[in-house]
């Protein structure tokens, strides 16, 4: 995400879409690759989604949808009595660290992985255009110096503290579990089929897309001979 806003022409397009309503975004923060979150019984088939009840927002949401599940939204603080009631059968929120300080561990027996609903979330920051404009160049660079700090410094405690409470979850007899993967292929199947048509629905979208997806496409490329195989030595 960051290369292709960076240097892969993303933040052209993500200005020219925010132009018209006066506002200029910049990239500012980021919380890492997600988990897919909490649940009351175990995922074992494409079949377990329906009649899910789950908390998660947005195209993820779409995508439980067609699969067969029950999209519940609610805010943060509603979600452990919630999954504690019954009133869901499952949830995702954002990661171990997030997850480990609503207790959410403590609702529900499994956790599974990896959050396909949101592999990384963006933070924007968003300057109104005609304040911006008034700026010289220096204090310009200045802000946007500051947005790519921000961006940087928190995907790296992200990282860190993802790592240290997915450590204390186990720790506390946390059952971490992985998806199948049957589920995963679907999924797969499904998001694709939901982006598409949210792309398609809107001319801005579709530009949007396309550009990104034949980035991600180049980069998929790359990482196959670099951090994927680095990752599968170590491993």
């Amino acid at each position: 995400m960051n290369a292709w806003l960076h240097y892969g022409g993303g933040q052209a397009l993500w200005e020219e879409v925010y132009k018209p309503f006066g506002v200029l975004p910049m990239a500012c923060g980021n919380t890492g690759v997600q988990t897919a979150g909490w649940f009351n019984k175990e995922m074992n088939s494409v079949d377990d989604f329906k009649g899910l009840k789950m908390r998660t927002p947005g195209l993820g949401g779409e995508v439980l949808t067609k699969m067969g599940g029950t999209v519940v939204n609610m805010p943060a603080g509603e979600i452990f009595t919630a999954m504690q009631t019954g009133a869901i059968d499952a949830t995702e929120w954002i990661g171990p660290y997030n997850d480990l300080a609503l207790g959410l561990h403590k609702a529900a027996k499994y956790y599974y992985t990896p959050g396909w609903q949101e592999p990384s979330v963006l933070f924007e920051l968003d300057v109104n255009l005609k304040a911006w404009e008034t700026l010289p160049a220096d204090l310009k660079a200045i802000v946007r110096a500051a947005a790519r700090d921000v961006n940087g410094d928190m995907l790296d405690d992200y990282n860190a503290k993802n790592m240290e409470a997915l450590e204390q979850l186990k720790a506390d007899g946390v059952e971490v579990r992985r998806l199948p993967d049957d589920v995963l292929a679907r999924l797969k199947e499904v998001s694709a089929e939901v982006v598409e048509a949210s792309a398609a629905a809107d001319p801005a979208a579709a530009k949007v897309w396309e550009h990104q997806k034949a980035y991600l496409d180049r980069l998929y490329a790359y990482a196959e001979v670099a951090d994927k195989d680095i990752y599968n030595i170590r491993g």
